[in-house]
């Protein structure tokens, strides 16, 4: 596919958490420097959890792994992104970990020595507001250093992720732009059909075993999970940085990724719809392939529907689909969608359904990234 140099390329936005889109991301790339990714801060397990509980900052794992996934790795030493995904033992004595980490601040650690200085002093420069805010209770166990270098910069800032997100950007020279959906400290709740109400990202998704009903509302909350009070739901305003380039987006993409807490999720915050509606773009959606457990009996067309229902809660209760959603993208040769795609269902929504190669042939679970990554700026070039 010709086009434009990778510099000049289309603004592509996706609606984004977790892993499922680094590798077309990478893909993309190859096409355009110039995608957004909104992403959910809402992750509320492991280190995260720890980290968000004694600084009462947004979750920043998945900010993190799209900034390694989009960094421009012949320009960022490969040693560097090794770094920023490291993570501190699960074991060990808090005193010992603690000396670990303090010592890894240091310039004398062995671990920067084959790291260039103009990454190595910034980053250790991150750490070391990260400690010096550092909370006495703090457990530094399975700890990452990518999230704790940006937690010093979120500290360093006064509570803000943009400065920081920023010159990691520019330093890892990140061929596109990653910002999350809302900077406050939230966590997902969803009430199920059974009536129980589930409250943390962590007890949602990837569940083993599955959830035991399926969910029939999801929402936001100041709660933490470890709060046994009914969780009060709350409805924050999209970052004004995300509503502004929603709008002016070449191409807006509800992409593959856990439903609810990946895609679903960065839809709640209040003007996600509005700003949807505004923007004149194509609008796709590239459902999961293989199973997802948060999609208990959804189709295609089902998700369809309750991805609308979200964009209409604020975009208002009778906007045209066209405004919101335009296509949806599967692969019936190669894909599996368990519960169906529906067709007509989704007709009757007045979306269209476009079927092409999309997914690996010896993979259903996986779409082939650079297969995604074109169909998504053939839609952009034949707008």
């Amino acid at each position: 596919m010709s086009g434009p140099p990778p510099g000049l390329g289309p603004r592509v936005l996706f609606f984004t958490g977790g892993t499922a889109l680094a590798d077309v991301s990478r893909a993309l790339a190859g096409h355009t420097h110039n995608s957004v990714h909104v992403v959910t801060p809402f992750d509320s397990g492991g280190s995260s959890a720890t980290l968000r509980q004694v600084l009462d900052i947004p979750a920043v794992g998945d900010v993190r792994n799209r900034l390694l996934a989009l960094a421009d790795g012949s320009a960022t030493p490969a040693e560097v992104l090794a770094l920023c995904g490291r993570r501190l033992p699960d074991e060990g004595s808090r005193d010992d970990l603690l000396q670990e980490l303090y010592y890894l601040a240091s310039a004398r650690s062995s671990t920067w020595a084959d790291i260039p200085r103009v990454f190595g002093e910034v980053l250790r420069l991150h750490l070391h507001y990260f400690l010096d805010a550092m909370p006495a209770r703090f457990d530094p166990r399975g700890a990452c250093l990518g999230n704790l270098i940006l937690a010093g910069g979120w500290v360093h800032h006064g509570g803000d992720l943009l400065p920081i997100l920023g010159m990691l950007s520019r330093l890892f020279q990140v061929r596109g732009l990653v910002l999350p959906v809302v900077q406050e400290n939230l966590h997902l709740a969803a009430e199920l059909a059974n009536g129980e109400v589930v409250v943390g990202q962590h007890r949602i998704t990837g569940r083993k075993p599955a959830l035991p009903a399926p969910v029939r509302r999801l929402f936001l909350t100041r709660q933490s999970p470890e709060n046994a009070l009914p969780p009060e739901e709350c409805r924050p305003g999209v970052a004004s940085l995300v509503s502004t380039y929603i709008r002016a987006a070449d191409c807006i993409c509800y992409p593959m990724g856990s439903f609810y807490t990946s895609l679903m999720a960065n839809l709640l915050p209040a003007g996600v719809g509005e700003a949807v509606s505004r923007a004149e773009c194509p609008k796709l959606y590239i459902p999961n392939t293989g199973v997802d457990p948060e999609q208990q009996g959804l189709s295609v067309a089902d998700a369809v529907a309750l991805l609308l229902s979200a964009l209409r809660r604020d975009a208002g209760s009778r906007t045209d689909p066209a405004r919101l959603l335009h296509a949806v993208l599967v692969d019936s040769a190669n894909g599996s969608y368990p519960n169906g795609i529906d067709a007509e269902g989704i007709a009757a929504q007045g979306v269209a359904l476009r079927d092409m190669p999309l997914v690996q042939p010896d993979d259903v679970q996986r779409h082939i990234p650079e297969l995604a990554a074109r169909a998504v700026l053939s839609a952009i070039a034949q707008a």
